[in-house]
């Protein structure tokens, strides 16, 4: 890539990123709230110390690297899957259950990897009913995929108020797993684990499939031009997206799972804040480059780590960050939209 272009490539982003601050800056003077108090606190809660990025903001991250790498499948191969939360929620009730199940009788290894798989498992399943419903009767699988969700979290609310309560039944969630069905640290006196360093290597590893394997060719092919590609008689492309969904609900179940083992360590109602719907940003704000993604994660987790630090240190409400994060797709769809003006424009 020449200069001049990388530049042109580069001017646009830098315009959305400056606009942000600008609309941040904005924002924040209008609600009263002390400016340099606010941006300090989003620093310092997000990026400004060690412990505030490995034991906040990668924290944060990793589920939304690992969900927007889910969507970001399903998107390329043209399925629209909007379930990313019901299958993070079900590869974490499964996984968790699991995982409490086997630690007393598995060497500690084989029960988290018992736990992590069976997380996978239960996320691809779970996507598989919608893949089913499309597949056999044409359902739409962004209303089946949205069904499911609520399905999927009614379920765990029965099973952590029923089957799976921790034995005093004073508290609606599960008992705690012990220290051999957990996910290790990274470094020792953080929170960061190695679920991080899973869903960068997973980021990697699905670039590569898109861009050097023949099976990433077809799901290319497939979610450029499903009818084109399947009149020419090259792709099974009902075949393609069938397995793209299931894949992608695979990868959100493991990252329910990965959040239960690493994170949180017992299942309860509101194990996901919604993670599954920030992915479908992330994906987007990545313009589904899966690499793209581990950054766009990144900065999610940052603006939600920042958020959580203005709110406690500068009395400004954690919605703060979901502004910034809407404002960042508007943004990219914006820069997308004048690329594409462009290029029809250019002779």
């Amino acid at each position: 890539m020449s200069r001049a272009r990388a530049w042109r490539e580069a001017l646009p982003v830098g315009a959305v990123a400056g606009a942000l601050l600008l609309v941040a800056v904005v924002v924040l003077v209008s609600a009263g709230a002390d400016l340099r108090t606010a941006l300090s606190a989003l620093w310092i809660g997000s990026l400004g110390s060690r412990y505030a990025l490995l034991s906040a903001t990668l924290v944060r991250a990793t589920p939304l690297i690992l969900l927007g790498l889910s969507v970001t499948l399903a998107f390329r191969a043209g399925v629209l899957n909007i379930g990313a939360e019901g299958q993070f929620i079900a590869g974490a009730s499964a996984g968790g259950a699991v995982a409490l199940a086997t630690a007393a009788v598995l060497p500690g290894p084989v029960s988290l990897l018992v736990a992590l798989t069976t997380g996978v498992v239960a996320g691809g399943v779970w996507a598989a009913v919608a893949a089913e419903l499309r597949r056999r009767f044409g359902v739409l699988e962004v209303i089946s995929t949205l069904m499911l969700n609520f399905i999927a979290l009614y379920g765990v609310s029965y099973l952590v108020h029923g089957p799976l309560q921790e034995p005093t039944h004073v508290y609606p969630q599960s008992a705690t797993l012990p220290m051999v069905a957990r996910l290790p640290f990274v470094f020792d006196g953080q929170r960061l684990h190695v679920g991080f360093i899973l869903a960068v290597l997973l980021g990697l590893a699905l670039w590569y499939v898109f861009a050097r394997t023949a099976a990433g060719f077809r799901i290319r092919i497939t979610g450029a031009g499903a009818a084109a590609a399947a009149s020419a008689g090259a792709v099974d492309t009902a075949r393609v997206s069938f397995l793209a969904f299931i894949a992608s609900g695979a990868i959100a179940g493991g990252a329910g799972a990965v959040e239960v083992t690493g994170v949180t360590y017992t299942l309860f109602e509101r194990i996901s804040p919604g993670y599954g719907y920030s992915a479908i940003a992330v994906a987007l704000l990545a313009r589904l480059h899966p690499v793209a993604v581990i950054g766009a994660g990144v900065f999610f987790g940052a603006l939600e780590a920042g958020a959580a630090a203005m709110q406690r240190d500068a009395g400004v409400p954690s919605q703060f960050a979901s502004i910034l994060e809407a404002l960042a797709i508007l943004g990219v769809l914006a820069v997308d939209r004048l690329r594409a003006r462009r290029q029809e424009a250019a002779p």
